[in-house]
């Protein structure tokens, strides 16, 4: 099985990197590494880390420090040039991993050697009905999300890449100097452009928020014509399914709920990050229990 780094590029998320870390670690196959690279958070995210690591010496998470460029895309690309794994995942600070990710992702690529790219669906912890939206979420991506003749495009919050695959387009890669595309799909493109493969897993799950659903219409509207953006910095590539309408047919509804329920979390006392994989985790524990030779899988 090939082994996987988990990238995580953070600027001031001192809020959800604990819970992002303790998920990235526990897992049925562990990380080669977990990565979390630093980008001048003027908030608690590096002690956070750092009393991770402490508390947790065990887990082979590095901290690192991208403080030449501010954003993104700098920051990003400083933790997959630094990661020494067979395959680079790469997820954001606030996301949830599902406790067989790692094994999943390594799944992936070892199964199928000429995979160069894979994503997989996520599902919103910080909101309700989580099944149906996790079902959602799934149908979308399995249906709009694609160029060129229904090739996958690769979803940041959720998205691998083989080591020998990013570094053939580490160069090559857009900077949007003026953030105005999506990083991903421009990834995407590049692999493309490669002729490499892409591929997408119903079994590679990830868990976000939903706080993008939060902010106002004037800016969800900017985040959304991002799609239009990085495919018009590439003229080559064409896509036949716009995605952004559908969530902006789920914005109203979802723009609506997403106060009311943080209401319901906030009254209940109740932690969504934390609490979304834990009745898998709790059975994972309980299993190496019962085979102790697997217990360093999720010490």
């Amino acid at each position: 099985m090939l082994n996987v780094s988990i990238i995580i590029p953070a600027w001031n998320e001192e809020e959800r990197i604990a819970d992002c870390l303790m998920n990235a670690t526990r897992q049925t196959v562990a990380p080669h590494e977990v990565i979390v690279v630093n980008n001048r958070s003027t908030d608690r995210t590096c002690d956070i880390v750092e009393r991770f690591q402490r508390d947790h010496p065990e887990a082979p998470v590095i901290l690192l420090q991208q403080n030449e460029d501010q954003g993104l895309i700098p920051t990003r690309n400083f933790g997959l040039n630094a990661a020494t794994g067979d395959v680079l995942g790469r997820i954001d600070a606030d996301c949830m991993l599902k406790p067989d990710w790692v094994e999943v992702v390594s799944g992936i690529f070892t199964e199928d050697p000429d995979a160069m790219g894979a994503t997989g669906p996520v599902v919103y912890y910080d909101m309700p009905a989580k099944g149906a939206g996790l079902a959602g979420d799934d149908h979308i991506r399995r249906h709009t999300y694609r160029a060129d003749n229904d090739q996958v495009l690769l979803f940041g919050s959720n998205m691998a890449i083989r080591a020998s695959a990013w570094h053939a387009i580490s160069g090559e890669v857009c900077r949007d100097p003026e953030d105005v595309m999506h990083e991903d799909i421009d990834v995407s493109l590049h692999l493309l452009n490669h002729g490499f493969k892409t591929v997408y897993s119903q079994c590679m799950i990830c868990g976000i928020s939903a706080r993008r659903m939060d902010t106002s219409f004037a800016s969800f509207h900017r985040y959304m014509q991002r799609f239009k953006n990085t495919f018009a910095a590439h003229p080559d590539h064409w896509r036949e399914h716009h995605t952004e309408r559908r969530l902006y047919a789920l914005y109203p509804w979802l723009h609506m709920l997403y106060p009311i329920y943080q209401q319901h979390l906030a009254a209940k006392d109740i932690n969504p990050a934390e609490k979304i994989w834990f009745d898998e985790q709790i059975k994972l524990v309980k299993s190496h229990f019962d085979n102790p030779e697997q217990v360093d899988a999720v010490e």
